[in-house]
């Protein structure tokens, strides 16, 4: 005779339980299952029979243990996980890492093998995943190169690794790097890893679609604290060019007339502050003056700088720059 449903139900559940934690005491197993510990004893050998490494452990509380196996035994889903699966691999068109088209055929294994009131959830829930608007598409990333990096920053191991010169560098040919890697993130589109620089001695953000990983890693080491301890904080204030505060390297303060509402539509990280009807304040941040002005030159109004300096100074060679791209005749 066959698993009843009831039975089934408790070996999912009982499974969902193994996963959540390491080791589980075979009393409290009993106890959160409803079911004597003699039926817990039975169904972790179902499990066994099907194929799921569980071993048992002795001592004052003895219970089991999931473990890693050999081979892939079924895999079973509850409700919740079954539909937080088919959400991320959709979303996973998304990850630059190379994995669309294997995602789209796990998404549609695991819809196959899915009971028809669960498939039904799933056909109902369709998301498109939309990449955020970029000047161009973000690089896609070889999944091995993602899996060692991955593995490099799991196992603390020094990564050795070639990395090619960028567009602004003199385009010589550049050693291999040597880093300990630290965390691999996302932004932007794209994939980048936060590593310590041996050769230059400083914390680094390296785009891994420029990686390609040496054989051997080097030694392990002891992670240095990121500064900051925060890695969010810390990405975004390198790529805002700042000292690792998290705030722009270069802010301003401008008058623009127009009223606050108007500009603090358009403005993400900016202060606006309602000076009149029409007209605002607005300090504003930004990775270089050049690009400070031109982001708020973007918007089509009369323009008082209040400060820096250098922000002045910026406006007026702009001004300049434009005036003569007005007057010029294109050299074709």
């Amino acid at each position: 005779m066959g698993i009843v449903p009831k039975t089934s139900a408790r070996l999912l559940a009982l499974l969902s339980m193994l996963q959540a934690r390491r080791d589980w005491p075979g009393a409290l197993l009993a106890e959160r299952l409803d079911v004597s510990p003699r039926t817990v004893r039975r169904d972790v050998d179902r499990l066994r029979e099907l194929g799921y490494p569980i071993v048992a452990f002795k001592g004052p509380d003895g219970g089991y243990r999931l473990e890693a196996g050999t081979e892939l035994p079924p895999l079973l889903f509850d409700d919740e996980q079954a539909v937080a699966l088919a959400i991320a691999l959709q979303l996973a068109e998304t990850a630059g890492a190379g994995i669309e088209e294997a995602a789209a055929r796990a998404l549609n294994t695991v819809r196959q093998v899915m009971p028809a009131r669960l498939r039904r959830r799933i056909d109902t829930l369709q998301v498109t995943a939309v990449r955020r608007p970029v000047s161009r598409p973000g690089p896609h990333v070889d999944a091995g190169v993602l899996m060692a990096l991955s593995a490099a920053v799991h196992a603390r191991e020094v990564l050795r690794f070639d990395y090619p010169p960028g567009p602004g560098d003199d385009g010589v040919p550049a050693p291999p790097r040597r880093a300990e890697p630290h965390h691999l993130v996302t932004w932007g589109g794209r994939w980048y890893l936060i590593a310590w620089d041996l050769d230059r001695e400083d914390w680094r953000i390296f785009r891994a679609d420029r990686i390609t990983p040496r054989t051997p890693a080097g030694p392990r080491f002891t992670p240095r604290e990121l500064p900051g301890g925060d890695v969010a904080a810390f990405v975004i204030s390198k790529f805002r060019g700042s000292d690792g505060t998290g705030d722009w390297s270069c802010r301003g303060e401008v008058i623009i007339d127009l009223p606050a509402a108007a500009v603090s539509r358009y403005t993400r990280d900016g202060v606006v502050e309602a000076l009149d009807p029409n007209r605002c304040r607005l300090i504003l941040g930004s990775w270089s003056w050049p690009g400070l002005a031109a982001a708020i030159g973007v918007f089509d109004a009369d323009i008082e700088v209040v400060g820096p300096d250098e922000l002045k100074e910026v406006f007026a060679r702009l001004a300049r720059r434009y005036a003569r791209a007005a007057t010029a005749t294109p050299q074709l």
